[in-house]
């Protein structure tokens, strides 16, 4: 479980950068509206599903029964990242495809989540055969690490209640880009 949660700071680490420089500056997206909104859609369903793991990881055992809807949640990240790949190449067609950056950046975030899932599992296994709940039982981290994960937590949050704002193009949801659905 620790080395699953020094692998998913990283990899909150890489998301943040990932969103930062090639979905907010280099790509804009937030900035175009419905043209991206089925890419910005699928990166909230997402934020939702880490914040989830951000949130509660370093915090709370997910026993019994619960250890199927943490497999369900780490399932249905996949699914939608393997939606989102497809999606994204469609949005991002009119800013000339993908970015080479950004395919090395999802690849290594791809590789790094199996290995939080490789260290994750066998944590999972034991909660599954553990009485049901969520119990409050922090694993054996340095204080800011946990910090750390509870702060990528209202980022991602964040990150994605402003994508469906963007996508919904709600008043000022392209700030800070005008809004337009052509090349930066």
């Amino acid at each position: 479980m620790v080395i699953a949660l020094w692998l998913l700071a990283l990899q909150g680490a890489i998301g943040a950068f990932d969103t930062l420089y090639y979905h907010e500056w280099q790509a804009r997206l937030p900035g175009r509206g419905r043209a991206a909104a089925r890419e910005l859609q699928l990166h909230a369903a997402r934020d939702v599903l880490y914040a989830a793991l951000f949130a509660t990881l370093p915090w709370i055992a997910w026993r019994g029964g619960w250890a199927l809807g943490l497999a369900g949640i780490v399932v249905a990240e996949i699914v939608l990242t393997l939606w989102d790949f497809v999606v994204e190449v469609e949005v991002r067609r009119k800013l000339g495809g993908v970015a080479a950056g950004e395919r090395v950046t999802h690849a290594v975030m791809g590789i790094l989540y199996g290995a939080v899932l490789a260290n994750l599992s066998a944590t999972v296994l034991d909660w599954w055969q553990q009485p049901t709940g969520l119990v409050f039982d922090p694993p054996s981290i340095p204080a800011w690490l946990r910090g750390g994960l509870s702060l990528l937590a209202v980022g991602v949050l964040a990150s994605g209640v402003r994508d469906v704002y963007a996508a919904l193009e709600l008043p000022h949801g392209s700030w800070p880009w005008a809004a337009r659905a052509g090349p930066p």
